[in-house]
């Protein structure tokens, strides 16, 4: 396991001398670079005007492209910016053309915005939503999946990490099975990218969504799309604009023929800046480390869990991600959370409804989601355990 110089990262993230933040899966500590970089170009535009700005930083602004290509696997022509994983997400999705009888593929622990999208296609065009069956540890089997195939899928779409807990699903061995049968597969990152080693070319996905507030540490307000180049070039993005699109004459336009077709115009440059920069940031620190120091963190905080009468532990699956979702049995999330809030560290609710595991199985309880990133202590993973043993 490769180790991390905890007290330096620690040093440049300001905020943990402030709370015990468990809500990395919510949106992570920015790391002061971070902020840095996004300060000092909002100081610039107030100084010399936001065009201007802009145009003297235009190569940091194109480097964006290289760092987050980088940070995938992927080629910069193959990167668009967004304003957050939705709209990448829904840029893709709905690029797509689906006709009736035409089968979209997905997961148990899909996105609920996601499959709020499905349902609406499926109104639209007669296509139909069908779900892949898990195995018995609860993650999605590939070869239930394959099982499913025939010449009527048009989409292989699922969440890789749900928001909801630690459940990781084989996006890989799903991207075998798109490639096997040319199926486009469009693979939701949002809770993968900057927690764990991210290569798109090894996933075999067709097209990747995720945001910049996460795991990344980047700023809100900021996400990124990928997509393959081959396929990219047959898609017609949903909306378009002069900067996605060359207005040629009166009567015809020309998309670009990179993925910034998927783009529009006007931007946030300071958010975009920070963007690029967490990126370089994960990078530098290593995605590898980072994934072990996450996992670390995280087996310590539900081995403690487990540990402790009245609780119970929700995460499916054999090596779940950092994402913990638990509940105290005779307490209310929303009390569990208020409490840890008054304690000074930071925890968030997983409502049902945010996918549609939590939809089918709606017996489940509003449970506490606890997701720790490399830059937490193990005293701050034990702190909150003794808080919750005091709830007792």
């Amino acid at each position: 396991m490769m180790t991390l110089a905890l007290d330096r990262l620690r040093a440049e993230t300001p905020g943990v001398a402030n709370r015990i933040h468990l809500n990395n899966a919510g949106a992570a500590l920015m790391p002061a670079p971070v902020v840095d970089a996004m300060t000092s170009y909002l100081r610039r535009e107030a100084e010399i005007g936001g065009y201007e700005a802009a145009e003297e930083s235009a190569a940091r602004l194109d480097s964006v492209y290289d760092s987050l290509a980088r940070l995938v696997g992927g080629a910069r022509d193959e990167i668009a910016l967004t304003e957050n994983a939705t709209v990448a997400w829904q840029m893709a999705f709905y690029a797509l053309p689906f006709r009736p009888g035409d089968r979209i593929l997905t997961t148990t622990a899909e996105y609920g915005a996601n499959y709020v999208a499905f349902l609406q296609v499926a109104k639209r065009t007669g296509a139909v939503i069908e779900v892949i069956p898990d195995d018995a540890d609860g993650v999605l089997d590939p070869a239930a999946l394959e099982a499913m195939i025939d010449d009527r899928v048009r989409l292989i779409a699922i969440n890789w990490i749900p928001t909801n807990g630690g459940l990781v699903n084989p996006a890989a061995a799903v991207g075998a099975v798109a490639r096997r049968h040319g199926i486009p597969y469009l693979l939701d990152a949002c809770q993968a990218v900057g927690q764990m080693p991210i290569d798109v070319e090894a996933l075999g996905c067709d097209m990747l969504s995720a945001t910049g507030r996460k795991f990344l540490r980047g700023p809100r307000g900021t996400g990124f799309l990928y997509v393959h180049r081959k396929l990219c070039l047959t898609l017609e993005p949903p909306m378009v604009d002069h900067f996605g699109a060359i207005w040629v004459d009166k009567d015809h336009y020309r998309l670009r023929d990179d993925a910034r077709r998927f783009e529009s115009w006007e931007n946030n440059y300071a958010a975009r800046l920070g963007l690029g920069v967490a990126a370089d940031y994960a990078l530098a620190v290593g995605i590898e480390a980072i994934r072990d120091r996450c996992q670390a963190l995280a087996q310590r905080l539900r081995a403690g869990l487990r540990s402790l009468p009245r609780l119970r532990v929700f995460d499916l699956g054999p090596h779940p991600a950092a994402i913990v979702s638990f509940a105290v049995d005779g307490l209310e999330a929303d009390e569990v959370r208020r409490r840890a809030t008054e304690a000074g560290i930071n925890l968030s609710i997983s409502r049902p409804g945010s996918t549609l595991l939590d939809a089918l199985a709606r017996h489940l309880p509003i449970l506490v989601r606890a997701s720790p990133h490399y830059y937490n202590s193990e005293d701050e993973i034990d702190a909150l355990l003794a808080l919750l043993e005091k709830m007792h």
